[in-house]
């Protein structure tokens, strides 16, 4: 009896190992059509495919928030952990997509104003969370620190900043300028 082979099907052979799907994202408001690894993480799509190297890989893990992105322009994600082909069509805001030529968003102004980094390893996903934080107020979503969960607005606190950051590390330990940069970035922002 012949020894049973690893691939009952022969044309499975002959497939590529890396078969091609096509993705068309949005990336910081340009259309990027590319034939793309399904395995490619959203991370790797932009620091390796389109050199956007102001998003960080920090522990590839989704434990630090260096990597955090916006998706649709308020929704925060932890690009490590997402495949690129999954954001197809959809619109996916990076830490270069943030600034409108040489003027810096205002909430990049705050962060300098306010020495809201030291290194500055952290700060993309730091700004990124902070503005699908400040969207998350907006639409009343609640936090584990939320007085009250019923209310249709959120209390815009200093509490509230540090839970929702708390999933962005800053090894240098800045997290006092990143909290007074975005608390005067939330009180400048129309409601």
């Amino acid at each position: 009896m012949p020894a049973p082979s690893a691939v009952a099907d022969p044309a499975i052979t002959h497939a590529p190992v890396s078969r091609l799907v096509p993705a068309t994202l949005t990336i910081n408001g340009a259309e990027v059509p590319l034939p793309t690894d399904p395995r490619v993480s959203l991370l790797d799509l932009l620091r390796e495919h389109l050199h956007l190297t102001g998003t960080k890989k920090g522990c590839d893990q989704g434990a630090c928030g260096a990597c955090t992105v916006l998706v649709d322009g308020e929704r925060r994600i932890l690009s490590c952990l997402a495949l690129a082909v999954q954001y197809q069509g959809r619109s996916v805001t990076s830490v270069e997509g943030l600034a409108a030529g040489d003027t810096l968003h205002p909430l990049q102004q705050a962060f300098i104003e306010h020495d809201g980094f030291q290194c500055g390893y952290c700060t993309p996903g730091q700004l990124c969370s902070a503005l699908g934080m400040a969207a998350e107020l907006k639409r009343g979503v609640p936090s584990y620190v939320t007085a009250d969960l019923a209310a249709d607005v959120v209390e815009f606190s200093h509490d509230e900043v540090r839970e929702r950051m708390s999933g962005n590390l800053c090894r240098c330990g800045a997290y006092n300028g990143i909290v007074d940069a975005v608390t005067e970035h939330h009180a400048k922002e129309p409601r």
